[in-house]
């Protein structure tokens, strides 16, 4: 049994075992090839947050892959308006299920919850803390596009701060000797323990406050929004929202071959216009998130 928790759960062979494995997932979570690999499995899905790419794209690739899922979308009509721990729902679930995808609004929650699953965790997101299957999809579009990993430069940009998936990709990126620079607005920068992470592993590039100032040497522009869900004062989350907008000028600015990616939901930090760009990947990168996860649910459930 093993839990996905975080980046650091997962050495860097075994990140290339799953990417390497997504690979042949790709025509099956097309619908264009058949399996039954999780014939007989089950996977439960328990979101105590909203969720849309995360949670529909883990139950289409349990089912592409002939097993089933059970579970909730919102901790509402569960016995958790009742008072009950997320200790014990978690030892009652893994009672149900081969494995748990869980994503819940407090960091911390995945690794608490796999103290008391019989079965392996799955962290879908916990609070500001990391999405590590969030950044395997990331990796695989990344591989998939430039060709490599290994040597890129690329650029996050926007809510660094709380933005999980930036966290957790930050982690795995310098693991491949790829250069990150930070781009946020003032008060929303990369927490420190992340930078520290960089600089120790001689990746850290430059932190700024505006993307024109990477957009040159940018291989990989990754944009996230600001999330307003995560600030505790609405004071602050209305002086930094709509600070940037990725549109056609700034990214005529990059490299002929720099692509864009987002974890998505966007709100009105990428223009419309860009979509019809060839640079454009972050739909591509939603789709990813099925054969990867179909590739992780396989190794972790016994199906390959």
């Amino acid at each position: 049994m093993r839990h996905v928790v975080s980046v650091h759960d997962l050495s860097v062979e075994e990140i290339i075992a799953v990417l390497d494995e997504a690979e042949n997932m790709v025509d099956i979570a097309r619908g264009e090839a058949v399996s039954d690999r999780l014939k007989g499995k089950v996977l439960a899905s328990i979101f105590f947050e909203p969720s849309t790419r995360t949670r529909l794209s883990f139950e289409t690739a349990m089912k592409r892959l002939g097993g089933g899922v059970v579970g909730f979308a919102g901790a509402e009509a569960t016995s958790v308006v009742k008072g009950e721990t997320l200790a014990d729902t978690i030892r009652m679930v893994s009672g149900y299920a081969d494995a748990i995808v869980l994503r819940h609004p407090r960091e911390g929650s995945a690794r608490l919850a796999s103290e008391f699953s019989d079965v392996p965790i799955i962290n879908a997101g916990d609070g500001a803390g990391q999405h590590p299957t969030q950044t395997l999809l990331d990796l695989f579009t990344i591989r998939r596009e430039m060709g490599r990993l290994e040597g890129l430069n690329i650029s996050l940009v926007g809510d660094l701060r709380y933005g999980r998936t930036v966290h957790s990709l930050a982690f795995a990126l310098a693991k491949f000797g790829t250069t990150i620079n930070l781009v946020s607005p003032e008060g929303l920068e990369m927490p420190g323990e992340v930078i520290s992470f960089l600089q120790d592993a001689g990746m850290f590039g430059i932190a700024c406050h505006s993307p024109e100032e990477v957009i040159t040497n940018t291989d990989v522009l990754y944009v996230t929004r600001i999330q307003k869900e995560r600030f505790p004062d609405p004071i602050e989350y209305a002086r930094v929202a709509g600070m940037y907008r990725v549109d056609p000028a700034l990214i005529s600015h990059g490299p002929e071959n720099m692509i864009v990616m987002h974890p998505l939901p966007r709100v009105n930090e990428i223009t419309p216009e860009v979509d019809a760009l060839p640079q454009a990947k972050y739909f591509v990168q939603a789709f990813n998130g099925v054969p990867v996860r179909m590739a992780l649910l396989s190794m972790l459930m016994g199906g390959c």
